[in-house]
């Protein structure tokens, strides 16, 4: 048994066994009390007035308590992160990087600016930490790329994963649980997907590229073409006479 965890976790993506290893050690290090967290909540006051700028990230590697709700959420993380990165962004793992780092800066800004509108600002506030809606952010656009895989809940009925997102926030809605969470996830998922996806092939420009920067830190991204094929020009015809 201690066998197959470890093939397992050693067959996991480079992106996904990082974020999956670090996710587990924070929640076990706050069950545990070697960490607390109250220092890694995001809190935009001390983050901009204290310069305690690990709190934008911190606040991702942190799932409550360790419970059925935490390992329901692992699942998913460790699930759909894993379907995105061996498969639709299989070979593009700075890519992939770069989706990850771009939907945590959407759902950060949202927070902030949402916290600051009437009405709603107390809403926002009560968001310390982003991870189960950067979770659900994958898990939307996993079923963006697969939306006609036939899938079930629960064994109670079935429908096909373009569904699936919708199908999560009822049960979220159902359970009582704040469904805020799973909607900000939605909101970030569907904005990486039209710049990405949708914009690109309507105007044929790409308004997210990966950094060069980013691009460097992964040596898997060498072995691919560097220009994504789905946005390449039309092929022309170069026959010889």
């Amino acid at each position: 048994m201690a066998q197959a965890v470890e093939e397992w976790y050693k067959q996991m993506p480079l992106i996904t066994r990082s974020y999956l290893t670090a996710a587990v050690a924070t929640t076990l290090g706050c069950s545990i009390e070697i960490l607390s967290p109250y220092s890694l909540y995001l809190n935009p006051k001390l983050v901009l007035q204290q310069y305690e700028i690990w709190r934008l990230v911190t606040n991702f590697l942190y799932f409550g308590k360790m419970d059925f709700d935490f390992l329901f959420h692992m699942f998913f993380l460790a699930r759909y992160c894993k379907l995105l990165e061996e498969n639709s962004f299989r070979g593009r793992t700075a890519d992939f990087f770069f989706m990850l780092l771009f939907g945590a800066t959407v759902l950060t800004v949202i927070v902030l600016i949402g916290g600051m509108i009437p009405f709603v600002s107390e809403t926002f506030a009560k968001f310390f930490f982003l991870s189960n809606s950067l979770t659900f952010m994958m898990v939307y656009v996993w079923s963006k790329h697969n939306p006609f895989i036939p899938m079930s809940f629960l064994g109670l009925f079935t429908f096909t994963a373009a569904y699936l997102p919708w199908v999560l926030l009822g049960f979220s809605v159902l359970v009582g649980s704040n469904a805020w969470v799973d909607l900000l996830g939605m909101i970030a998922g569907h904005t990486y997907y039209y710049l990405e996806d949708v914009y690109p092939q309507m105007t044929g420009r790409r308004p997210l590229k990966t950094p060069w920067f980013i691009k460097a830190l992964f040596a898997d991204d060498n072995v691919v073409l560097a220009a994504d094929a789905r946005f390449a020009p039309p092929a022309q015809n170069l026959h010889q006479d």
